[in-house]
């Protein structure tokens, strides 16, 4: 396939931190790609130095072909950027917002109001972009991006601080982006986000991609048991031990792990057919729901668990 993005060996210091530390990647044109990891990853800074506003300390970055750095005023055009802080010109409405960002790349003011539609902002043009809420920011940040047609959209975590039906009507949003055969290149720390989204992902941690691949085959990979829960009180935890280890009309599933936390029992293993089978068998099944593993697992296993500030 096409490299909308290619990356190799991409190094940046600031002092003893090393916040991009020999970052390697290849997105793919017409990929919805992902960029995952804790705070202070590397993800910004890398997105920073693929979009031309950073210059890298080592390492070589192609964008649609050319080098972002210096900054390349042939690839602007072709580029669009949504930051993680979104920043508007004071006291312009939603529809000035849009003319102002247009017409930096010599678009007709008359896109505004297509742009407005395309994110669902119509009835909110004349609106100063302060008074938008914080879906509504998000969604102009986007038109703003898009003024231009670019071909190679940064989304740099578009929906954090979104409630939840703001960040699925944003995830509309993007899909339809992605359908019209942009390229798109997201960080985000929802796990949920990425895995519904992104064609791949690559998961960074201490300024180094640990991992790359659909998100599907990372959860594979994974090898993660399956997790059964029903409610508490339907079978005791002692008697499901004594059932998954072969005992009195049991079967025995060696590395079934029972917990009963007084609200749910929850049974891991790697061969859920017979627990399932015996749960059915015990008239067990009131709430049932079986998880298998996640994104979110390879990302803790990857990045480990301890708080990131």
């Amino acid at each position: 396939m096409t490299a909308a993005i290619a990356a190799d060996g991409l190094r940046k210091r600031y002092g003893e931190i090393r916040a991009v530390d020999g970052v390697s990647l290849e997105v793919h044109s017409g990929e919805f790609f992902g960029v995952l990891g804790p705070n202070g990853a590397g993800k910004t800074t890398t997105l920073e130095i693929l979009e031309g506003l950073r210059q890298p300390d080592e390492g070589t970055v192609e964008v649609l072909g050319q080098r972002p750095w210096p900054r390349n005023a042939a690839l602007l055009p072709r580029i669009g950027v949504q930051l993680q802080a979104s920043a508007f010109f004071e006291r312009l409405t939603a529809r000035e917002q849009i003319v102002t960002f247009g017409s930096l790349y010599g678009v007709s003011g008359s896109r505004a109001a297509q742009m407005l539609e395309r994110v669902g902002l119509t009835e909110f043009a004349e609106t100063r972009a302060e008074k938008l809420s914080g879906g509504q920011a998000q969604r102009l940040s986007i038109a703003c991006a898009l003024a231009h047609d670019p071909e190679l959209v940064f989304l740099d975590e578009p929906t954090t601080g979104l409630d939840p039906q703001a960040r699925r009507n944003l995830w509309d949003l993007l899909r339809e982006i992605n359908a019209e055969g942009r390229t798109v290149v997201l960080t985000t720390h929802y796990l949920d986000e990425a895995e519904i989204l992104c064609d791949r992902v690559a998961v960074m941690d201490h300024g180094r991609i640990l991992k790359t691949d659909p998100p599907a085959t990372l959860v594979r990979e994974l090898d993660a048991p399956t997790r059964l829960t029903v409610e508490s009180g339907l079978l005791g935890a002692e008697r499901a031990r004594e059932l998954l280890a072969g005992g009195e009309g049991g079967t025995a599933v060696p590395d079934a792990e029972v917990r009963d936390d007084g609200i749910s029992l929850t049974i891991a293993t790697r061969t859920p057919a017979p627990v399932l089978a015996l749960l059915a068998e015990q008239d067990a099944l009131r709430g049932l729901e079986v998880r298998g593993a996640t994104l979110e697992d390879v990302f803790l296993q990857l990045t480990g668990r301890e708080y990131r500030a």
